[in-house]
C-alpha cells in the first residue's frame, strides 16, 4: 500500500501556506503529481490519499483530485489499482461525495475516527453485496450466491462489477481441480 500525504503534496507542488485544497487549478497541480508516482506503481497496488493534515477541500479541487482519479482508474489508465481515501473529515467527506456523486462513482473512505465509509454512488443490491465482503474480508461467487440465496450468475456478476468500480480486489486461487476468483476487500 502507498499512502499520499496530500499535505506534503500541497506543501511542495504549490508552496504556499495554507492547508486547505482549494480551486480546480491547485487540484489539478496535485493531481497530476499523483498520476505521475502511480504510473510507477505495480499493478494490484492500494493507493491511499491522506486528507488527514488537509483543512477544507473544495467542490472543484475534490473533483479534480478524487473525481477524476476515480474516473481514469475505472478508465484504465492506470493499470490494475486501487485507490482508497483515509483521514477525512465530515466537511470533506461531503465535498467528496458530491464530486463523486455527480459522476457517478464511488470510492472506499476511512474517516478520521476510524469508521469505513463508501462514498458516491452504488446500486443498493451492490452495496449490501460489498458491506458483506467487508464483514467477511474474502469471499467466492459460490459463497455469496450460498449465503445471500441468489443464483450463481447473480452472485458472480455482481462481484465482478464492484471489482470493476475497484472498491474489491480480485485474485486468483488454486484449488482441487482447477481455479476459482476469490473478492476481497481492499
Amino acid at each position: 500500500m502507498t499512502t499520499y500525504n496530500l499535505y506534503k503534496l500541497l506543501k511542495e507542488e504549490l508552496k504556499n501556506g495554507s492547508n486547505d485544497l482549494v480551486t480546480r487549478q491547485s487540484g489539478q497541480i496535485i493531481r497530476d503529481r499523483i498520476e505521475y508516482d502511480i504510473a510507477q506503481k505495480e499493478n494490484g497496488s492500494v493507493i491511499t490519499l491522506d486528507f488527514s493534515k488537509i483543512g477544507i477541500i473544495d467542490y472543484s479541487c475534490a473533483d479534480e483530485i478524487v473525481a477524476k482519479s476515480i474516473s481514469r482508474l475505472l478508465g484504465d489508465e492506470y493499470g490494475d489499482k486501487y485507490i482508497v481515501l483515509s483521514g477525512l473529515n465530515e466537511n470533506q467527506k461531503e465535498n467528496i461525495e458530491v464530486a463523486l456523486e455527480r459522476k457517478d462513482l464511488a470510492v472506499m473512505a476511512e474517516m478520521r475516527d476510524g469508521k469505513y465509509v463508501l462514498l458516491g454512488n452504488l446500486n443498493n443490491y451492490l452495496k449490501e453485496t460489498l458491506h458483506l465482503i467487508l464483514k467477511k474480508g474474502r469471499i467466492t461467487a459460490k459463497e455469496l450466491a450460498d449465503t445471500m440465496k441468489l443464483k450463481p450468475n447473480t452472485s458472480g456478476t455482481r462481484l465482478l462489477n464492484l471489482y470493476k468500480k475497484r472498491l474489491i480486489k480480485r485474485i486468483d486461487e488454486k484449488v482441487p481441480g482447477g481455479k476459482v476468483w476469490v473478492y476481497e476487500r481492499i
